[in-house]
């Protein structure tokens, strides 16, 4: 992707980057499932994703439009911002007799989704991040970012490329860049704390890939509880309600 492709007239190649990240955790009774809500709705209010996704549109070298943001009573919360690629600002000039067009309007939506089910004792926290750039902006260099800035369990990822632009020669292109799957963007270190799969359409320019924890240390999913002062039998009963929430996710449907 360093190596730009020079290109002629109109370029709509559309690149859509998708994400659902899931944090897992064990709450008990009401107040340690409140406390959690709260806990994760503090620290991903509208205010701290605004932060994270200003150093994201840093990185693909995007220009900043406009930017929305809002918190929901009782949780959750979004924020839109509207973006271009600063090297190729909008713009309609004349070549000759042509006429030549950048539709360059991009944008990155984050929703987040803090809940939990009082029967099963889990409290999960979602976040739904779609970043859609036009022109030469790539979103694929952001990967290990976004998963660094949300502590997650699993992970699913959705990468589109659509439209086309040409080269000089006037040859359609339908994809400026080589991917053969979402994970070649990320760090093998990442990589290797998941257990991945892809699902790829390559005929249609379209890559889904999803990632599940291999590790389930107890003191990451017990809120403000110490598991060493839990029973070894309840810990293993706890550790096989966390893995059986996260494999439902992970799959996409209910197996146990």
């Amino acid at each position: 992707m360093e190596n730009k492709l020079k290109l002629y007239g109109f370029n709509n190649l559309t690149k859509s980057l998708s994400f659902n990240l899931y944090d897992v955790c064990y709450a008990k009774t009401s107040r340690e499932q409140k406390n959690y809500i709260e806990y994760v709705d503090s620290q991903y209010n509208s205010d701290r994703i605004t932060g994270i996704m200003s150093e994201l549109t840093a990185q693909i070298g995007a220009k900043v439009i406009s930017i929305s943001k809002q918190d929901y009573d009782p949780q959750g919360a979004s924020v839109t911002f509207l973006i271009s690629d600063d090297s190729i600002a909008a713009q309609t000039r004349r070549r000759g007799e042509d006429i030549v067009a950048h539709l360059d309007k991009s944008h990155v939506t984050v929703h987040t989704y803090p809940e939990y089910h009082p029967e099963t004792c889990i409290a999960t926290f979602r976040v739904d991040i779609d970043v859609a750039t036009c022109g030469e902006i790539t979103p694929l260099s952001t990967l290990d970012y976004l998963i660094a800035s949300f502590s997650s369990d699993i992970i699913t990822m959705d990468y589109r490329v659509r439209g086309f632009t040409r080269n000089v020669a006037g040859k359609k292109i339908f994809i400026d860049h080589r991917i053969t799957s979402i994970q070649d963007y990320i760090d093998k270190r990442t990589l290797s704390k998941y257990d991945a799969m892809d699902i790829n359409v390559y005929q249609a320019n379209t890559f889904h890939t999803k990632m599940l924890i291999k590790d389930i240390d107890l003191q990451n999913y017990l809120f403000q509880i110490d598991p060493n002062d839990l029973p070894k039998k309840q810990r293993a009963k706890i550790s096989s309600s966390l893995r059986r929430e996260m494999l439902e996710i992970f799959s996409g449907k209910n197996i146990y």
